[in-house]
């Protein structure tokens, strides 16, 4: 596989690093138009669940293609990262979308290009570094102690984010399209417990691979969900009169 050097690879990480601040601001205005924040105006639409599994599985299969390509075979740290990074976009793009119940709605085609798009970059930055450009990692990472809880983070983060979408999906009957509000779990605390678990899960991820890659990841996962939380905290608050005062958007307590 050709790939940059180094230099030039994390030349072109800072500079993707910097343009997740210009998103981070600009979602601040323009909610990204799916799930409850589907609105006219953004193009043709496609179904969402052929919309996820479009967006989403070229972050698995491209992270496959890397450490197949790479020197990660023989590295049991590698392939515990290829492992983590597999259970996360396997189940996103191909259990999510049909455990979802918003099959039946639409999301603009605009959306999944731009899906796509961060989805090969950021996989390619991850992919490349771990499997290309890393010096791999030796036995002692896994007694290490940002390994460790770096991992334990990640599988906190994607417990509260499956339960959280189970909680969702259980919200309607067959048939139903009306939202409601959520309760149970961190739902107590927070509006999106579910974008809470993803922020869990890639700050777990940055911390146990140790890196810019990975710190990359983190930081554009909190410039896509923090907007998107704060726009679904404040459309719950708009929708429904007797929404709970004390919760907060995506953070406990916090934000």
């Amino acid at each position: 596989m050709i790939s940059p050097s180094a230099n030039l690879f994390n030349t072109m990480l800072l500079i993707w690093i910097a343009l997740s601040i210009g998103i981070f601001i600009l979602l601040l205005y323009v909610t990204a138009p799916y799930g409850k924040h589907l609105k006219k105006g953004w193009g043709p639409n496609l179904s969402n669940r052929l919309g996820w599994i479009i967006m989403e599985i070229p972050s698995a299969l491209l992270m496959l293609v890397y450490f197949i390509t790479g020197h990660g075979q023989n590295n049991i740290i590698l392939l515990i990262f290829l492992i983590i990074w597999e259970v996360h976009y396997l189940h996103r793009s191909l259990i999510f979308p049909f455990r979802s119940q918003s099959n039946k709605k639409d999301m603009p085609l605009v959306v999944v290009i731009m899906g796509i798009f961060f989805n090969t970059a950021n996989t390619y930055f991850n992919g490349l570094y771990l499997f290309h450009f890393s010096s791999g990692y030796t036995l002692s990472w896994l007694v290490d102690i940002r390994f460790i809880a770096g991992v334990v983070l990640f599988i906190a983060g994607f417990v509260i984010n499956q339960h959280s979408d189970h909680v969702l999906f259980g919200l309607r009957k067959p048939g139903e399209m009306d939202y409601k509000i959520p309760q149970g779990g961190l739902y107590r605390w927070v509006s999106c417990p579910n974008y809470y678990g993803e922020l869990l899960e890639w700050t777990g991820w940055a911390i146990a691979t140790w890196s810019l890659a990975g710190a990359s990841f983190a930081i554009w996962t909190f410039a896509n969900l923090v907007p998107r939380a704060l726009a679904s905290h404040k459309w719950y608050i708009r929708q429904f009169p007797e929404y709970p005062k004390n919760r907060k958007a995506v953070i406990p307590y916090l934000l």
